[in-house]
This record gives C-alpha cells, sequence and structure tokens, in this order.
C-alpha cells in the first residue's frame, strides 16, 4: 500500500513539474518584447485620466491588463482583475480593438466593470508593446518591467505576483 502512494505521489509530482515547464515555456515563447521607453508611456483613460506608468508604478507595483471584450479567455480573468481593482489594488487596463469609447464604456457598464481602462481601439499601442496574445498581464515596480504573463490567471496567481514584485 505503501509503494503505491509513493509512486502515486512521485508521479503527482512529475506530472506538476511537467505543466509548470510547459507554463513557463509558453510564456518565455509569447511574452511581450517591451520598448526601452515602455516606463515612460502616458495613457488616457475612458474617463480622460492621464496615467503614467512609471508615476503608478513607483509607490507599489502595477499590474497592467491587456484584454479584449471579444477574448474568450479574458472572460475567466477580468472578474479578477475587478476583483483587485475593487480592494484597492493598483491595475491598469488596456481594451485591444474593443471598438469606440462609447461601444466599450457601454459593455463595460453591462458588465458593471470599475478598472481603470484605455481604450486601445486601433492596436496600436499594443503593436507598440508587441502584445500578441490576449489576455496579457504586465507587472511593473519602480518603472521596471519586473514580469509577465498570458492566458489565464487566477486573482490569487495575480496577487502573488504583486506581492512578489513589491517585496
Amino acid at each position: 500500500m505503501r509503494s503505491k502512494l509513493r509512486r502515486w505521489a512521485r508521479e503527482l509530482l512529475i506530472l506538476l513539474l511537467m505543466v509548470i515547464a510547459t507554463v513557463w515555456g509558453m510564456d518565455q515563447l509569447r511574452k511581450p518584447v517591451l520598448p526601452a521607453g515602455f516606463s515612460a508611456t502616458s495613457v488616457e483613460t475612458l474617463e480622460g485620466a492621464q496615467m503614467n506608468i512609471a508615476a503608478l508604478s513607483e509607490e507599489r507595483p502595477l499590474l497592467i491588463y491587456v484584454w479584449a471584450t471579444w477574448c474568450a479567455i479574458c472572460r475567466y480573468t477580468t472578474p479578477a482583475v475587478e476583483r483587485l481593482t475593487q480592494e484597492g489594488g493598483n491595475v491598469l487596463s488596456v481594451a485591444l480593438r474593443s471598438g469606440d469609447d462609447g461601444q466599450l464604456s457601454r459593455w463595460m457598464a453591462k458588465k458593471r466593470l470599475t478598472m481603470p481602462v484605455v481604450n486601445d481601439a486601433s492596436g496600436a499601442l499594443s503593436r507598440q508593446w508587441q502584445v500578441s496574445v490576449t489576455p496579457t498581464l504586465v507587472i511593473v515596480s519602480k518603472g521596471n518591467v519586473v514580469g509577465t504573463t498570458t492566458g489565464w490567471s487566477s486573482y490569487w496567481g495575480m496577487k502573488l505576483r504583486l506581492w512578489w514584485a513589491g517585496r
């Protein structure tokens, strides 16, 4: 009986390591190559507020969430980002090719989303940042990119990344 448990534990550990290696490898392949002046970028939210990435990330790590209204995976990640926003998290989102300001504002209201959002209607900002996958999460601390990941991420995964960046 004990040998069976050891074998199952070993196989479970091997499977877990394979999943971690695969996820890490996919992140490395899909991660954006952000330009040198990335943190000096100033953007305008739907509400008209000017946001500077370096300034936003000076006191505590900033989560930049690149997503789209048409993205199937984003429907699972966006509620976690909204929860972080509701809890006072340092979040800035970028809606990629999701319509004009009016369409995006109506969509946000329908979904009851309050996170600050920059409308990248033409995809120019995402092209400049070389973001080609939605969702993409970028963690910026003190003006420096300290982490990126693509695809689904849980609320606790985001909190852990932000905590790690701020320690």
